[in-house]
């Protein structure tokens, strides 16, 4: 005969290809290295390509990209590639090179 048992204080795991959300500092420094890098590529050619696999990335690069359109004071658009990569162009860019297949 099998006994069940019961189970007390038994915590789920998540999923090994499961994000754990970033915490408050470590999304702050992430955003402003985002900023620093991201904003010198644009700087130097008027766009820059970056991969964005989940709906926070894409939060954070169009936040990203506001946040340069205000220190800049010229408007940084934001562009989906395909579902995997944002394209973000300073204004008089967006013809620039063309979407990878």
């Amino acid at each position: 005969m099998t006994a069940i048992r019961d189970l007390h204080n038994v915590r789920t795991r998540p999923a090994e290809d499961a994000t754990t959300p970033l915490t408050d500092e470590e999304e702050r420094r992430y955003r402003a290295l985002l900023f620093s890098e991201l904003g010198n590529e644009i700087a130097d050619k008027g766009w820059v390509r970056y991969p964005a696999h989940t709906r926070e990335d894409r939060r954070r690069l169009v936040d990203v990209a506001q946040r340069l359109t205000a220190h800049w004071g010229q408007r940084v658009t934001v562009e989906a590639e395909d579902h995997c990569r944002l394209r973000l162009c300073l204004a008089g860019h967006e013809t620039g090179p063309k979407p990878l297949p």
